[in-house]
């Protein structure tokens, strides 16, 4: 596996002098990348101690952030070996995006009807931070936003169960396909796809709006992929 670098996960600060409080979130997002990178891999099993080395940093913001990940679904802890990486199966995707288009397709097109000026101004401006990170290849900038954008659109319905559900099938395949949509040109159209969203609910259109999420949904399931929406 390659080396996983700590510094080049916190913008070249150096690991020691970041607060305590701070590495766990860091270690996370050097985690999220190196899966992104496919540094760590599906179906290998990964410990603590071996990780933390590479970071420079305690096995405890290690172990701390890896069970964040259990958490979200990405790895499995497995008793006195370490933490096994998940794979995610074609029906694993097939049934998470089901889930979504059940929850997210008629909450969205409501939504429609009730969001406000200012909540869409928002909105428009993480769509924009989205856009840019695909432009740049900046995966794990790219995740960040993209998460912030639909858990903010969708807590808007004002259900904390709901939004909780939402996010975490989010976090559960948002490290799909995103390394073959950069090396195929893809990710910046797939990012431009939440701009058409917000146009859609302000002007209103529950019909447009369900139309176009309920696309995201498929076209983002079809590019984990590599395959066109179907």
């Amino acid at each position: 596996m390659s080396t996983i670098n700590a510094e080049d996960s916190v913008a070249g600060s150096h690991i020691s002098t970041i607060r305590v409080g701070s590495v766990r979130d860091h270690v996370r997002r050097a985690l999220e990348a190196a899966m992104v990178a496919g540094e760590l891999k599906p179906g290998q099993m990964y410990s603590a101690p071996a990780l933390s080395e590479r970071f420079g940093v305690s096995a405890t913001p290690v172990r701390e952030a890896m069970l964040d990940l259990v958490k979200d679904g990405f790895v499995v802890a497995v008793r006195n070996r370490g933490f096994l990486v998940l794979e995610m199966s074609d029906e694993d995707l097939d049934e998470i995006s089901q889930i979504r288009l059940l929850l997210e397709v008629p909450t969205t097109a409501q939504l429609a009807k009730l969001i406000t000026t200012n909540v869409l101004d928002h909105l428009r401006t993480i769509a924009d931070e989205i856009v840019a990170a695909a432009e740049r290849g900046d995966l794990i900038d790219y995740l960040d936003s993209d998460r912030r954008f639909h858990v903010e659109l969708i807590s808007q319905a004002g259900n904390d169960r709901l939004t909780e559900l939402v996010d975490r099938l989010r976090r559960q395949t948002r490290l799909f396909g995103l390394d073959d949509l950069v090396a195929a040109g893809r990710l910046v159209a797939s990012a431009r796809e939440h701009h058409a969203l917000l146009d859609a609910m302000q002007a209103r259109d529950t019909s447009l709006t369900r139309s176009v999420i309920t696309s995201h949904i498929k076209h983002t399931r079809g590019l984990w992929v590599g395959r066109a929406e179907e």
